[in-house]
């Protein structure tokens, strides 16, 4: 059987069944900012299953497309996805238990064939707050189930939800095949991790709503939600023993294995690692294909995305694999999805162009960090546990996720203090905070549009300043109109730019990053390998170079910065074009100097 095959078999079951078939929604939840994605099919559904008249009625159906982020570690082994499709059909306060089982039950043995023999279900057993599920427990044994093919298990694996903090929720009860392995021991079960039983359904009885200080309501409309994981079922219905031996991953796989087999001289790729590609691959194209446009940063889903992707990186990397080997695996994810979810077609360009920017954006700091990494490893010692600090230096100088440190120290047999890190991390945010409440505090001199766009260029170029020198400690900017007899910076300026005179301290910072955030956010123009920046030499004409700390003085910093801007376009970048009009500051002599120290030609305007 083919993915298309079962989802259009899943579907027509319960369109035959009153159920009205639903797209699927976003990637990206609407009804529920606690959470980054939608993590299953009852996300876009929240305000129907709360009680809100659903236009398409009481009985729906979808197959909708999830992220979870739980399972990313868990990832390369047989069945383990971050991205995956929920087949799920709800009542929305229609029928409830009795129903709900039977159509599960007639659809996996009379149309996926399972044998009654190979299912195990589980029910929930109760705890102080709500009673034990004898009644579920009762319906699956009428459907024809042994009591020993029934379990029960407490809140920690028979209770769903809610998605978020507050919400939907109750009681499940869950569908698992036997794999046939031997039982582990006397207790084995659907709990267990041995592998004999896998989860392919599950069935939430919604009959609370859990609200914000952790009490839980009844709901006045009792719902139905169950969630069908369309990779597992496709492996078990075609006899296959993982996710990746199916039509959905063996594409990438079989592309990825001539890659590997293309080298020369390079050790195997362990099959963990090609299995972790081929998933993040899958995943970050169906992510970025997303109606929202998604992109990778530091934050929330952007954090998530660009983790996931630069695994992949590192990954393909050290198997001397490089950006176009990247693509390749993804314009075939793109190809293979674009019938069934159109957006990811519609952002082809979209994908390709993140993937490459995120490459270059990473793969030039990966080889140094990772230099970084190993030396700060060796100095623990084997076995050691590498400290908070030097794992947010890793993130903050080379993008390393947290993450990414520790598989990285993991594969060494060091550990990581990441809660060391996090604290860091805390620490860092609220120091932005703190820079961030006092943006335009001052007020302008006036409300002319002129006043209002230096004023915010200011700001955006303060902002640039610190991403190349590292944080600076001064007052901001100031922007203000020229006085009488005063001598503009340059002809026809009315506003001009001046430093406060009191001492600053300026920390060194990464000039590949800088780049990066100079030609995203801070070039004037930038054209046929030319970029303009209005302004920006007079940072170096207001600070001394004794300020700048250490031996990286400003010239050879402006060095190492124009390479990495040269670096990071791929037409290579011809000219800096750096507007610095008073000969009596900066001055000419300094403009040559930097010509020469940054093999550029900088004009002096």
């Amino acid at each position: 059987m083919t993915a298309k095959e079962l989802r259009t078999m899943y579907v027509e079951f319960f369109k035959e069944r009153g159920h009205l078939e639903i797209p699927s929604a976003s990637l990206l939840p609407e009804n529920d900012p606690t959470v980054l994605f939608t993590t299953a099919g009852m996300h876009p559904l929240v305000p129907y299953l709360l009680g809100e008249k659903h236009p398409g009625g009481k009985r729906l159906t979808t197959i909708q497309k999830c992220v979870r982020t739980v399972d990313i570690d868990e990832v390369g082994d047989d069945m383990h996805l971050t991205f995956f499709e929920m087949m799920g059909n709800w009542s929305l306060g229609d029928y409830f238990k009795e129903e709900s089982i039977a159509m599960s039950y007639d659809f996996l043995t009379n149309h996926l064939h399972i044998p009654p023999e190979r299912l195990a279900v589980t029910v929930f057993e109760g705890d102080e707050t709500v009673p034990r599920d004898g009644e579920a427990e009762e319906i699956w044994m009428a459907q024809g189930l042994k009591r020993e093919q029934v379990f029960r298990y407490g809140r920690e694996e028979n209770w769903w939800g809610p998605a978020g903090q507050t919400g939907p929720c109750g009681p499940d009860t869950e569908i698992f095949y036997d794999m046939g392995k031997p039982a582990c021991g006397p207790d084995c079960g659907p709990a267990c991790k041995c592998g004999k039983y896998v989860e392919i359904w599950n069935n939430v009885f919604m009959k609370y709503n859990k609200m914000a200080d952790g009490s839980f309501v009844e709901l006045k409309q009792k719902n139905v939600d169950t969630g069908m994981g369309l990779e597992r079922v496709l492996t078990i219905f075609n006899g296959k023993t993982n996710v990746y031996e199916t039509e959905l991953f063996w594409p990438v796989m079989e592309r990825l294995e001539l890659f590997l087999e293309e080298r020369s001289g390079q050790e195997p790729m362990p099959l963990k690692n090609r299995r972790i590609i081929c998933e993040h691959i899958r995943a970050v194209s169906v992510i970025l294909g997303d109606s929202k446009k998604i992109v990778p940063s530091n934050t929330e889903q952007g954090y998530i995305l660009r983790r996931l992707i630069r695994r992949v990186i590192r990954l393909l990397k050290q198997a001397g694999l490089d950006y176009s080997h990247l693509c390749e695996l993804a314009e075939i994810t793109v190809r293979q999805y674009q019938d069934t979810y159109p957006e990811l077609e519609e952002n082809h360009d979209f994908i390709l162009e993140q993937l490459q920017k995120e490459y270059a954006l990473f793969s030039r700091t990966l080889d140094e960090g990772l230099k970084k990494a190993s030396r700060y490893l060796e100095n623990i010692g084997k076995g050691g546990v590498l400290s908070g600090d030097l794992a947010f230096k890793l993130y903050d100088t080379y993008g390393f996720p947290i993450e990414f440190t520790v598989e990285l120290a993991g594969e060494k047999g060091y550990g990581v203090d990441v809660e060391g890190f996090r604290h860091r991390f805390r620490e860092h945010q609220e120091k932005s905070r703190q820079g961030a409440a006092g943006k335009f505090a001052g007020g302008l001199a006036d409300h002319s549009e002129q006043t209002a766009r230096l004023h915010t260029a200011t700001h955006l170029l303060n902002g640039a300043l610190r991403a190349v020198l590292g944080e600076v400690e001064v007052d901001p900017a100031v922007v203000r109109p020229l006085e009488e007899g005063e001598k503009p910076r340059a002809p026809g300026m009315k506003y001009r730019h001046y430093a406060p005179k009191a001492p600053v301290t300026v920390v060194r910072g990464d000039p590949l990053r800088s780049a990066q955030y100079i030609l995203d956010h801070i070039a004037d123009s930038y054209w046929e390998g030319v970029i303009c920046f209005n302004e920006f030499a007079h940072w170096f004409e207001d600070h001394p170079v004794e300020e700048l700390g250490g031996s990286l003085d400003r010239f050879e910093h402006a060095r190492r910065l124009f390479r990495a801007l040269r670096a990071m376009d791929e037409n290579g970048v011809k000219h800096i074009w750096a507007q610095c009009p008073d000969t009596g500051g900066m001055g000419l002599a300094v403009v040559n100097r930097l010509n020469k120290a940054a093999g550029f030609h900088i004009v002096d305007a």
